[in-house]
């Protein structure tokens, strides 16, 4: 058997139905690789439009032979060729059959296009035909009408020409023909050119405008048309007001504005309010010498220069004017109407005021205070019998609170002076007369605990005489009471007093206008945020109101009465707490009722930005000062202070700057009303001062930063307690007080060795006592040399502890030795005392 015998034949492949084969590939280096083929019999493409043909049925078993069918006659042939094809025709066959069927698909597609393309194109054709007629017929309409149009005015210019020949037939003066002139009618141009372009064949309008035709643009011939810019429009209309004022060129007459120029205005908005360009602007700045840009800064005198070369009026306002001027606000007589009075209760310390007040409310509000003094200013409204208001404020008495006092006088109507039987005229009494002289009101002396068996009320008319006070016993003007608050002696007649002084002053406000008021106390609530107690002066202060006060701007939350309850609206002279400001006003500020938010809020920033400029302006000063200051061992001593109320904080502000003396001064790093806040700690702990509290605590974050830092808190109720101890804190700073007292003098006669280094001088003692171990002063020529002590004192040979005037004794003075014979020797004792402030 040989070789080729010995090798099993390969498997053919074949065309069977969906027979599988493999075909081995073979690649170079050997690679080769086994894919899989399957075969399948060809499909036949058909043309569009050609039905397969049918496949026959199988025949009938008897039969010998099937019925023939034009697809297998052309397959069978292809079979045995197929079982003889290698893969590479195999592959090349299919790839051409793809190739034909793609061919086939493409050919159809364009058939169909070619189809869709025809219809569409005779589509357009019949809709522009369609079109075309259409606007013939809507030309032909709009023709007819212009013409009988045109008819119907030739008419009219007949008949009116005839009628004017008429008239000047019947007229037997030979004057001249007036009749109206009626304009010649011609056919407008865009339909002489609708009635020519049929004739054209033109197609009536720009292709590029043809579109489906619909009855609305058929009707309106216009439609669809580019409508005239503004423009044209404005350039028409000018055109045409030249035309009727005669047809000459003349310029137009340049506008005179009134041009409103702030302090400082930039070029470019002055050009807009003077309406004109900012170039020429400029170039009248660059003439005048000044070379400036459109958005450049110029002053208030360089642009009236500039308004009035241009001709314009100028007209200049201030930054001052964004702020509310309450004095220019005057209300009509007519609107007037009769006010309760506002009457002010002052007096010294102690002298009952406060307990006066809680008899004629029925109250007691001295059981509240700290010490039993009054801290605040509080106020009150209280009914009388005969069913009238009045308005009390009740202020301290204490020297430190002169500000508030000063307040109440300037708020008030009346003033009660307060003077107490069994004390006499006291400093602050004599403060509230002058207070009371300054404000201008009128006074009602009420002379109080005469119930008391060492009282003697004539004992005090006698003292006020000293400070021009005369009473009506004394033939005065000045009406007195004697009163008891305790037992509520003659408070009737006081009140009825009150009440009378009122009626002479004719007090009067509008009530129904926007309010205004006056802040007679504020604080920081730590449930209700910055309050404010006002004094409504005029008009109604309403909830919801919009109002600045101070430099702080706020919407009325709420309206408290002086009873702790809520009302809508407060009248003049009422006492009431304002809920809903930005924060704490300052005593003594005005409360305005504006028209909205904004306004509040103008006028609000204005105000502040002026109170910064003021805090922070430097004062004038020279090199001396400077120099001064720079050499000036004045110890400062910082602290914060927080107080419940706006009124003490000014009264602790100013009573520590009274204790400061030419040694020492008081330096107050912050003054604010509320609570002792984290930021307080902070600022203390990095200055190294401490926190005064006046009816304050620190929150819970700030006791923790306290006990962190370790910050000195210094805690009052009673104003004086805290002026002691801050006097004796720096007295203690400044260390005790040195006193010197001379003992003796003595003259240097002469100078002898004394070791090897030291020198001993001889002396006279011409006054006084030298003593060992005292301080010495040498002074050459009546010059300090050298500041030293006695380290030795010899009398001949001995040492002695004192020589006396008249006597010749030898020193050795300490760490010097410059001493020279006629020197001068000055022997001085130092006592050191206890430093003590006054408290002023």
């Amino acid at each position: 058997m040989s070789d080729e015998e010995k090798k099993p034949a390969r498997k053919p492949l074949t065309l069977k139905g969906a027979q599988p084969g493999e075909v081995k590939q073979t690649f170079s280096h050997g690679r080769t690789n086994k894919v899989a083929v399957e075969v399948k019999r060809r499909r036949k493409l058909l043309k569009p439009g050609e039905t397969p043909a049918p496949t026959p049925a199988p025949a009938p078993a008897p039969e010998p032979e099937p019925a023939p069918a034009p697809v297998a006659k052309k397959a069978e042939p292809k079979k045995p060729a197929a079982a003889k094809e290698t893969p590479q025709e195999m592959a090349a066959r299919l790839a051409r059959e793809a190739e034909e069927a793609r061919l086939t698909s493409l050919e159809e597609a364009r058939k169909r296009d070619d189809k869709k393309a025809k219809e569409a194109k005779a589509n357009e054709k019949k809709r522009a035909e369609d079109n075309r007629k259409a606007e013939e017929e809507a030309e032909k309409r709009a023709a007819e009408e212009t013409k009988a149009a045109a008819e119907a005015e030739t008419k009219a210019v007949e008949e009116a020409a005839d009628a004017s020949a008429a008239a000047e037939e019947s007229t037997p003066t030979p004057t001249a023909r007036k009749f109206t002139p009626v304009a010649r009618p011609e056919p407008k141009r865009p339909e002489k050119k609708r009635e020519e372009k049929p004739k054209r064949g033109g197609g009536g309008k720009d292709k590029r405008r043809s579109g489906k035709l619909t009855v609305t643009k058929a009707l309106n011939e216009d439609e669809g048309r580019r409508a005239r810019s503004l423009a044209a429009l404005k350039r028409a209309r000018e055109k045409e007001r030249r035309m009727q004022g005669g047809g000459d060129n003349r310029p137009r007459e340049k506008q005179v504005r009134d041009v409103i120029v702030p302090e400082a205005i930039t070029v470019g908005e002055l050009a807009k309010r003077m309406g004109e360009k900012g170039a020429d602007l400029v170039k009248e700045l660059f003439n005048l010498d000044m070379m400036v840009t459109v958005n450049q800064t110029i002053d208030q005198d360089t642009a009236e220069l500039l308004v009035e070369q241009f001709g314009h009026n100028i007209q200049k306002v201030s930054e001052a004017d964004v702020d509310i001027a309450t004095e220019q606000d005057v209300d009509p007589e007519e609107t007037l109407k009769p006010r309760p009075p506002v009457v002010t209760i002052m007096g010294h310390v102690d002298h009952g005021k406060t307990s006066l007040l809680d008899a004629l409310r029925g109250t007691n509000v001295t059981k509240g205070e700290a010490g039993g003094i009054t801290q605040h200013i509080g106020s009150y409204q209280i009914d009388t019998k005969s069913g009238g208001k009045i308005t009390f404020l009740d202020t301290p008495g204490h020297a430190a609170f002169t500000e508030m006092r000063q307040r109440g006088a300037n708020v008030t109507d009346i003033v009660v002076l307060v003077v107490a039987a069994d004390d006499g005229v006291m400093p602050q009494t004599i403060e509230a007369i002058k207070h009371t002289k300054a404000a201008g009101v009128p006074m009602i002396v009420a002379i109080n605990k005469c119930d008391k068996p060492e009282a003697d009320p004539n004992n005090i008319r006698s003292r006020l005489l000293e400070h021009e006070v005369i009473v009506e016993a004394m033939s005065g003007d000045v009406q007195d009471v004697e009163i008891s608050a305790l037992k509520g002696t003659n408070l009737d007649e006081l009140v009825e007093k009150i009440e009378l002084q009122a009626e002479l002053l004719e007090l009067k406000a509008r009530p129904d206008r926007d309010a205004e008021a006056t802040v007679i106390e504020a604080q920081l609530d730590k449930g209700r945020g910055p309050v404010a107690t006002v004094i409504i002066t005029r008009g109604t202060l309403k909830r919801g109101d919009t109002f600045v006060v101070g430099t702080e701007s706020g919407k009325v939350r709420a309206v408290v009465n002086d009873q702790g309850k809520q009302i809508k609206e407060a009248g003049p002279s009422m006492p009431v707490e304002v809920l809903g400001l930005g924060g704490v006003p300052g005593a003594g500020d005005v409360l305005t009722v504006v028209e909205n938010d904004q306004r509040a809020r103008e006028v609000a920033q204005y105000r502040q930005e002026k109170a910064t400029e003021k805090r922070t302006a430097l004062a004038p000063t020279s090199f001396d000062t400077m120099f001064n200051n720079l050499q000036s061992n004045v110890i400062e001593w910082p602290v914060l202070v927080k107080a419940d109320v706006q009124g003490s904080v000014e009264a602790i502000v100013t009573a520590l700057h009274n204790i400061s003396n030419d040694e020492i001064k008081v330096r107050v790093l912050n003054a604010g009303v509320g609570a002792i806040t984290e930021s307080d700690v902070t600022l203390a702990a990095a200055s190294n001062a401490p926190i005064i509290g006046f009816n304050v605590r620190p929150n819970a974050k700030a006791r923790d930063m306290v006990k962190r830092d370790n910050v000195r808190m210094m805690y009052y109720d009673v104003i004086y307690h805290l002026t002691e101890e801050v006097a004796k804190e720096m007295a203690g700073e400044l260390g005790p007080e040195r006193i010197e007292t001379v003992v003796g003098r003595a003259e240097v006669k002469q100078v002898f060795k004394s070791g090897k280094r030291d020198k001993a001088a001889g002396l006279l003692v011409e006054e006084g006592v030298i003593r060992k171990g005292l301080f010495a002063r040498l002074t050459r020529e009546d010059v300090i040399v050298s500041a030293t002590t006695i380290a030795s004192l010899r009398r001949f040979k001995d040492d002695v502890d004192e020589v006396r005037a008249g006597l010749e004794c030898g020193v050795v003075l300490e760490d010097t030795n410059d001493v020279q014979a006629g020197d001068q020797l000055e022997v001085f004792e130092v006592e050191e005392r206890e430093r003590t402030l006054e408290v002023g």
